[in-house]
């Protein structure tokens, strides 16, 4: 399944795969939204996979929300990657 992101206010649903084919949507979709938004929610709860570019992709948008002192929260049971990554980043 390809990457859909549905939004309202605040807060965007992921749908999907989030991989290197679908990191250009999503690069889009977020590019300037700390510039709009104080704080954003990302859902992963419809999240079927990602790989490494995904979770990279996350970490960026996590980087710019710490960088810009924004607040970013993403929920849902992603997969257990990505929470590696962020486990491994905070013990760091």
């Amino acid at each position: 399944m390809s990457l859909k992101i549905t939004h309202y206010n605040n807060f965007f649903n992921i749908k999907g795969n989030l991989n290197k084919s679908s990191i250009d949507l999503f690069q889009r979709e977020f590019e300037h939204v700390f510039e709009r938004l104080q704080s954003i929610t990302i859902s992963l709860e419809d999240l079927e996979g990602i790989d490494k570019y995904g979770v990279m992709a996350l970490a960026k948008l996590h980087n710019e929300s710490v960088t810009k002192h924004k607040q970013l929260s993403i929920i849902g049971f992603g997969c257990k990657d990505l929470y590696d990554h962020f486990k491994t980043n905070d013990a760091a």
